[in-house]
């Protein structure tokens, strides 16, 4: 009996699993539909930084999420070089986050 009840439990929680994980951004298609990959690619300099290099850059530094959110929404330039980069202020907040997130496990 404690089986059955530990099968019906792990099944109904598995289930509960799945709306959130397909609710959770995919942050390639982010990438996409705010057109970062315009500018970006992950393995290579496009315009501006690869990801996978931006992502060696902070490696280690706590305060690389806050600082690159606040960069991606004022925009800036000389980091990186001298073309800047556009300011996005209406990326929703999540939506960036979850970029940045992205961009730094390259």
């Amino acid at each position: 009996m404690k089986y059955a009840a530990f099968a019906v439990l792990s099944a109904a929680c598995a289930g509960l699993a799945v709306p959130a994980a397909a609710a959770a951004p995919d942050a390639k298609v982010l990438a996409q539909k705010y057109n970062c990959l315009s500018c970006h690619a992950v393995d290579k300099k496009v315009v501006g930084p690869a990801y996978k290099d931006v992502a060696a850059k902070y490696k280690g530094d706590k305060g690389a999420e806050a600082k690159l959110m606040a960069k991606v929404k004022a925009g800036g330039s000389g980091v990186w070089g001298q073309i800047p980069m556009p300011a996005n202020p209406t990326v929703p907040d999540a939506d960036l986050k979850a970029l940045v997130q992205w961009v730094l496990a390259q």
